[in-house]
């Protein structure tokens, strides 16, 4: 157990399944108290009979600055304090620009980068107060833009742009800001696209590669916040070995 997370507080958003789930388990494991929020919140009842410490769980939409508001309000009055905020809920709909349902362009900005700066901005003055550590999911799409993935990838360049500016804004309160871009994880991220073209080829790019397990991505959020108060991981690139982009 890495004692530097021994009753830390930590919130963690999209916990319903996936990385988000394999992180709070991760993290219950070395001795943090988690709070857990998603949409489909029966889902975290499992996750917390799992975890072997205490969880809170909440129903929580990110797009929802109320809910957002409400969550950490209530993470805090459990808890006592927030130390850790781990942003991971999002949507991934692949499809081309053209032709495109905009009404899926609005739910991926709303969940992926309005939902995770609402979840910062909620959070912020509690995590200034313990001078704690936001880590922010994002991905490779972060970096590098493929045809058919243009809205996603910009959700995530902008996770980025924000994550730089909150960085420079804070890290001398002793705030540390952490970008973690996964490259392909076995999860039912992949089962969201709508485009059944998209949908096929990244389930036979999947089937081509040795993936990235939740577990992985997990073991890396523990390990960037576990580090001394004085050693800021500011950003994790985990790709598959098999993954050439």
């Amino acid at each position: 157990m890495n004692t530097t997370l021994q009753g830390k507080v930590v919130l963690v958003t999209g916990a319903s399944s996936g990385i988000g789930e394999a992180t709070a388990l991760a993290l219950s494991a070395e001795g943090a108290r988690v709070a857990v929020g998603a949409r489909r919140a029966d889902r975290l009842e499992s996750l917390a009979s799992k975890a072997p410490g205490e969880v809170l769980t909440l129903d929580l939409d990110v797009t929802d600055q109320e809910s957002v508001r409400a969550a950490v309000a209530s993470t805090v009055e459990r808890f006592g304090a927030l130390d850790v905020l781990v942003n991971n809920a999002g949507l991934m709909l692949s499809g081309p620009i053209a032709n495109a349902d905009t009404t899926e362009w609005t739910r991926m900005v709303e969940t992926n980068l309005l939902g995770s700066m609402y979840t910062v901005h909620a959070a912020l003055p509690h995590l200034l107060e313990s001078r704690g550590t936001v880590v922010q999911i994002s991905s490779t799409s972060g970096r590098i833009v493929h045809a058919g993935g243009g809205v996603y990838a910009a959700t995530k360049f902008g996770i980025t742009a924000f994550s730089e500016a909150l960085r420079q804004e804070v890290t001398t309160q002793g705030v540390r800001v952490v970008i973690v871009e996964p490259g392909f994880v076995a999860t039912e991220l992949v089962s969201h696209i709508t485009d059944p073209d998209r949908r096929e080829m990244a389930r036979r790019l999947g089937a081509s590669m040795r993936t990235l397990q939740p577990e992985d991505i997990a073991n890396a959020v523990v390990y960037a916040i576990g580090q001394p108060e004085h050693v800021a991981v500011n950003e994790i690139l985990v790709r598959p070995t098999d993954q050439t982009m």
